[in-house]
């Protein structure tokens, strides 16, 4: 096992206060990362990675010598997926392309956290693409086992304690799903919360910029900097109340492993156990026909994303990317317009059963079961599908261990708008979990 507890919450607030120096904290940082590496594989290998990270760390520190005026993610490392445009790396998008195809401005996300005083780690494994094609990053708590993807190199450098935060991105599940596997906290905001310009994107309607900590105070805190119109005020407000939670029951349930379904059942037992109201409705009883729909969307927009580099590098590309693309290919206009129409009425309807059944919440597992074995795929995202449809705000919090030794989740979702509470009535649900 290669975990280490190194929450954000509590790291960036000694960083910020001077108790932890910074150099120190980098140097630590850097042993970490040379004894994990080997085995975790979560980084894209950079020669001069401590030099950098010693260079930059001491420009931070010239610039806000006074503890009282830094910023609030002062020092902190983050690990950016390799399909964000960072200054000063190669992106390259987890393929075997030219980088030079992909060069272009810094993601905004990376722009804001920068400015918010946080150190960029290194670029971390991505699929090829986002997609399916796997990279060679392992589960940290065991390496015999999948980290989860496409963020499979985020999710699993928060986990090994290589840095405390990171930036992943799901169209499917690929925030969700990895987290869970990885036994950390995985954030997919409501759609555009957090701005996606300088994503080499995979799907426009469905990409979502999502984030790794293992801590939902470090997570709270980070959300503040990268969400749009965050509401400070509704965030700190102590919820007086549980929130009342509901589970969507039918097909979709049942897509989850038994294993998945029998830790879920259990996870509601407990939360209904100390107090919570839960719910149990029909919901998404069309959910094959949703996923054909949210496949066909995805890969149509693929399509569009990848064109030009396709009509040039086609034998660079993966069989899964190959599939995809062709797929795509027969997708026509009025088919992909129908398809985006329905991502927002998914929307309004998850909203409109919460509300007839004065719910706030809906619960779900983050994940067909634990972690499969093997790295040459990242596991089935198909819990997290309807939600990344409707572009609604999910979470997932660590949830106790399988049979097997690997953790699982608890996947808490909001209507959209909500990211604020659905992070504040998580802390109530995390602490029943633990």
């Amino acid at each position: 096992m290669y975990t280490a507890t190194f929450t954000l919450a509590e790291t960036v607030a000694a960083l910020r206060s001077g108790e932890l120096d910074l150099l120190h904290y980098v140097e630590d940082a850097c042993d970490r990362i040379e004894v994990v590496e080997p085995h975790v594989h979560a980084l894209i290998a950079e020669p001069n990675r401590r030099q950098r990270l010693r260079q930059d760390a001491q420009a931070l520190l010239d610039h806000f010598p006074d503890p009282a005026q830094r910023p609030p993610l002062f020092g902190v490392l983050v690990g950016v997926k390799d399909i964000f445009r960072v200054d000063g790396f190669a992106t390259q998008g987890g393929s075997q392309l030219p980088a030079t195809l992909f060069a272009g401005t810094q993601a905004e996300s990376v722009t804001l956290l920068k400015q918010a005083g946080a150190l960029v780690a290194g670029k971390s494994v991505t699929t090829e693409f986002a997609y399916f094609q796997p990279g060679p990053t392992c589960n940290p708590h065991n390496l015999a086992h999948t980290p989860g993807g496409s963020s499979s190199g985020s999710a699993a450098g928060v986990a090994a304690g290589e840095f405390q935060l990171a930036l992943g991105t799901q169209t499917i599940g690929s925030v969700i799903r990895p987290a869970a596997f990885c036994g950390i906290v995985g954030f997919k905001p409501s759609y555009d919360r957090i701005p996606s310009a300088g994503l080499l994107y995979f799907s426009k309607s469905l990409d979502h910029v999502g984030l790794f900590t293992q801590d939902l105070a470090g997570m709270a805190l980070t959300a503040s900097v990268l969400c749009e119109g965050w509401d400070a005020e509704l965030a700190s407000l102590e919820a007086t109340r549980a929130p009342v939670l509901a589970v969507p029951e039918g097909p979709y349930l049942l897509r989850a492993e038994p294993e998945g379904r029998t830790a879920f059942a259990a996870q509601v037992s407990r939360l209904e156990a100390a107090g919570f109201v839960v719910k149990r409705a029909p919901f998404l009883t069309d959910f094959d026909e949703l996923e054909r729909k949210h496949r066909r969307m995805m890969a149509a927009e693929a399509v569009t994303e990848h064109e030009g580099w396709y009509a040039q590098h086609a034998d660079l590309y993966s069989d899964h990317m190959h599939a995809i693309i062709e797929m795509g290919r027969s997708v026509g206009a009025v088919e992909l317009a129908q398809s985006r129409r329905e991502r927002l009425a998914l929307r309004q309807q998850m909203a409109a059963e919460l509300a007839r059944l004065d719910a706030d919440l809906w619960i779900a597992p983050p994940a067909t079961g634990p972690a499969p074995a093997g790295i040459a795929a990242t596991g089935n995202p198909i819990m997290n599908l309807p939600w990344t449809n409707a572009g609604v705000p999910a979470l997932t919090v660590p949830a106790g261990r399988a049979e097997n030794g690997l953790p699982l989740g608890l996947q808490i979702v909001a209507p959209f708008g909500q990211d604020e509470r659905l992070l504040a009535w998580a802390r109530q649900i995390e602490k029943e979990m633990m």
